[in-house]
């Protein structure tokens, strides 16, 4: 299994970025797949996560911002992440989990269980 994320970068407060997460060897149309962040000193939390069925979860500090979307044909995952506020900065982690529903993988997705990616940087200033 590999996720590679992309799309990170610095941005000022109030603006956009996409966060891409490219998936490969497994099946990823049945997966549930997510978007975790992690600031320094901080817990790795759930973000936003969207199982088989496109059922979609995200955590309260995102919701109304973020948007989160797959697209099976590419096997790519996508945040869409919109008035970023300077507490967004974290790494940004894509996760995959055969067993999770999405709401469920907010919550208690958390690594070794699961697939990960290493990160992408997300800085809002």
């Amino acid at each position: 299994v590999q996720l590679v994320e992309s799309g990170g970068g610095s941005v000022q407060a109030g603006g956009s970025l996409r966060l891409s997460c490219q998936a490969s060897e497994f099946t990823y149309s049945s997966y549930c797949m997510g978007w975790f962040r992690q600031a320094p000193g901080k817990e790795r939390e759930g973000v936003a996560a969207i199982d088989a069925d496109g059922i979609t979860a995200y955590a309260d500090s995102v919701k109304g911002r973020f948007t989160v979307s797959r697209d099976n044909a590419k096997n790519t995952l996508y945040l869409e992440m919109n008035h970023l506020k300077p507490e967004d900065t974290a790494m940004y982690y894509c996760a995959a989990s055969a067993h999770l529903t999405a709401i469920q993988a907010l919550g208690i997705l958390r690594p070794p269980v699961g697939y990960w990616g290493q990160g992408t940087q997300v800085t809002v200033s």
